[in-house]
């Protein structure tokens, strides 16, 4: 009855990135830390782990002779997002009404 919930997806910061990624669609990391307000070093975890996974892609370059990390969604992170909030629906109507 209940579809198993992506663990990717089910932790708060990941989520939250995907989340803002998708309205975006690419994004600054500096930006994701703003909106997020998570530390440098667990949201740089978090986007490893969702880069892993090829729900988002990361770019590296240099802007003004500053580091510059650039995150983007991807058609699989749609996807699973996608595939995540219908199942979340799942939980908070149980009886499809």
């Amino acid at each position: 009855m209940f579809k198993e919930l992506d663990p990717i997806l089910h932790s708060q910061l990941r989520l939250a990135v995907v989340s803002l990624l998708i309205s975006v669609k690419e994004a600054e990391f500096t930006f994701l830390k703003e909106k997020t307000n998570s530390t440098a070093g667990n949201l740089s975890v978090q986007i490893n782990k969702l880069k892993e996974v090829e729900y988002i892609e990361v770019t590296k370059q240099f802007k003004d002779n500053y580091p510059q990390t650039i995150c983007r969604i991807t058609k699989k992170g749609i996807d699973a997002f996608e595939t995540y909030v219908k199942a979340l629906q799942g939980y908070m109507n149980p009886n499809g009404q």
